[in-house]
């Protein structure tokens, strides 16, 4: 099955999506109700912000399928690219940073959907914390994503709670219908 045929994913693939759908959820609670100064807003020593996060999470989540669809045996990590996609630009929109990574989560699922076999390896960039060539599943490589969208969602969630006091757990709480 190739890439461009839409099927549902099923079995690991369908439990795969699900748990990134959820930490992507997660994410995109600690954004809520902010506008484009917020977004940009650092409320801690850091330099991250919540705008800067969505940016990278949508591009490391791209940038991964992209690995796994188009593997390049001689591709070599893009620091100065990466370190850029930690920053919300001044043209940039939160509203237009949510739309970008929306799409880019649909095409992971298709992706993920039209994907034969988890185990097939490939090959992962080189990086100056990895000088030589490693070799990942395709399994492995979608865990990462998760793990990436997981660890920035808690950074996001301490910003966020600096900012404003807002907080994903009591408000994943108020989506269910509690009250405390």
């Amino acid at each position: 099955m190739t890439t461009s045929q839409k099927s549902p994913a099923t079995g690991e693939r369908a439990d795969i999506l699900q748990i990134l759908q959820e930490q992507r959820a997660t994410l995109l609670i600690t954004v809520r109700g902010i506008d484009d100064d917020q977004a940009r807003q650092r409320s801690t020593v850091s330099d991250l912000t919540l705008g800067g996060l969505i940016k990278h999470v949508l591009h490391t989540e791209k940038h991964w399928v992209e690995t796994i669809l188009e593997p390049d045996e001689n591709a070599e990590f893009d620091m100065e690219w990466a370190m850029e996609k930690y920053y919300m630009r001044d043209d940039e929109t939160l509203t237009g940073l949510l739309a970008e990574y929306a799409e880019v989560a649909r095409a992971t699922e298709v992706a993920l959907a039209g994907l034969d076999n988890l185990d097939v390896l490939i090959p992962l960039p080189t990086a100056p914390w990895a000088p030589e060539r490693q070799w990942w599943t395709i399994r492995r490589t979608l865990l990462h994503i998760i793990r990436e969208t997981g660890h920035h969602s808690g950074h996001a969630d301490i910003i966020r709670e600096s900012l404003d006091g807002g907080n994903t757990t009591m408000q994943m709480g108020a989506d269910a219908g509690m009250e405390f």
